[in-house]
């Protein structure tokens, strides 16, 4: 079996509940090297608590609302995205985001960073929403988080409000983040 070069695109696949233990481990690690420096250890460690752990992961992959996806690189995991077809913002303020889907997280693990891991992933999330016949695609990110509010920026998405983000006891504030489909073509 070939193994593609690090500096090949990295490999999309759905992912399956075989792989619930590697994105548990590989989805905690990306969101701790992401946000532990700006949070307190006890406000990470709820919520990694919460949100994290092979049970949650199998939990969220037999979810049919949600859609793993999975990038590997050189046969390792180096990103994932999973989509929600069953959210839509409380405090979206500017749009109407009717027919929507949710880019509910988007990660690349920290040596992948700037490498196009993130950017494969986002095409193939919006390629995902246009061929469910989605008019729009958004996410939340947290306001203090500067390089993502940049990313999302670069692939069109618009600031459309706000809504809250509980992380252990800290209730913090994400931007909504929306891009309408059909400006992808």
């Amino acid at each position: 079996m070939h193994s593609p070069a690090s500096t090949s695109s990295p490999i999309i696949r759905r992912a399956t509940p075989a792989d619930a233990a590697t994105l548990a481990a590989f989805a905690e690690a990306a969101f701790a090297d992401t946000f532990a420096a700006d949070n307190t250890p006890q406000d990470m460690a709820a919520y990694l608590a919460e949100a994290f752990g092979e049970a949650k992961q199998r939990e969220e992959l037999a979810d049919r609302s949600r859609i793993v996806l999975l990038a590997e690189r050189d046969g390792e995991l180096a990103g994932y995205a999973m989509l929600n077809d069953a959210a839509t913002p409380d405090g979206a303020t500017s749009v109407e985001l009717t027919n929507s889907i949710e880019i509910a997280r988007l990660y690349s693990g920290r040596r992948w960073i700037g490498t196009g891991v993130g950017a494969t992933l986002m095409q193939h999330c919006l390629d995902l929403a246009a061929s469910r016949g989605r008019e729009w695609i958004w996410l939340g990110v947290w306001e203090r988080n500067a390089r993502a509010i940049a990313f999302y920026s670069r692939w069109g998405f618009n600031d459309i409000g706000s809504q809250s983000f509980q992380l252990g006891a800290d209730r913090q504030t994400d931007r909504i983040m929306a891009r309408h489909i059909a400006t992808q073509e």
